[in-house]
């Protein structure tokens, strides 16, 4: 397949209450806007039977109730909604958001690694890693995690060899060309190079992740200080405001 062009849309029965639709086997940002097209319109025509969209890289999972539709009527209201959907142009990004991020330090264990594997000092990585704004490509691995992207080559730096037990609440981390944040403490084998104060995902808002596909997020370093100062300022249970793109 020629680079730049893309199989067509693929509809497959996932288990006996799901549709997978795969737009391709690329990880691309024309890809992923198709995603996030699809499943903002399916949410715009309020579906009957369908209870769960869960948008990945290049995928949309539809979870549906089989006793209020079949596998086959599903998919062909699905496709009546990806040819209005096509018509129109997905968005670029949603909200612009600026995350604060200490770095290095016991904040950013394997900031000084990832500088020597690619032969530079620790603030050459942080400049590199907060002077690109990343689009959330999808949420997952555990419940209000952004994958990002993508890393400059320049950062771009494998897993762990062995994952720790334990990732602290609001690390950012590099795995190859992606960048994250671990929304609680978890196992994980990113290369963990900073953390941020801000809480990615608590019960107590509505909606409980703080990202969503489709945004776009900016990296800010911000001093252990600064960190410690934000943090507290923070209220449970009420999202920041973020500028629309």
């Amino acid at each position: 397949m020629k680079a730049g062009s893309y199989a067509p849309t693929r509809y497959l029965p996932f288990g006996d209450s799901a549709v997978l639709i795969e737009f391709g086997d690329a990880i691309s940002l024309e890809l992923n806007r198709k995603v996030i097209a699809l499943d903002e319109a399916i949410l715009e025509a309020e579906v009957q039977g369908v209870e769960e969209l869960v948008p990945t890289y290049r995928s949309l999972l539809v979870r549906y109730d089989p006793l209020k539709m079949t596998y086959e009527q599903l998919v062909f209201r699905i496709k009546e909604i990806e040819e209005k959907a096509a018509e129109s142009t997905a968005k670029v990004g949603g909200r612009k958001i600026t995350v604060p991020v200490v770095y290095g330090g016991e904040y950013g264990p394997d900031l000084s690694h990832v500088a020597r594997y690619h032969g530079l000092i620790e603030e050459q990585v942080v400049k590199l890693h907060s002077g690109r704004e990343y689009r959330v490509y999808m949420i997952g691995f555990v419940a209000g995690f952004p994958y990002l992207g993508a890393v400059p080559d320049d950062i771009a730096t494998p897993r762990l060899e062995t994952p720790r037990l334990k990732v602290p609440a609001g690390s950012v981390g590099i795995a190859e060309k992606q960048t994250g944040i671990y929304p609680c403490e978890a196992p994980g084998g990113w290369q963990i190079i900073g953390r941020t104060p801000l809480e990615l995902f608590d019960m107590l808002r509505q909606p409980p992740a703080l990202l969503e596909p489709g945004d776009i997020v900016k990296f800010e370093p911000v001093s252990e200080e600064e960190f410690k100062t934000i943090r507290e300022s923070i209220p449970k249970g009420v999202h920041m405001s973020f500028s629309e793109e």
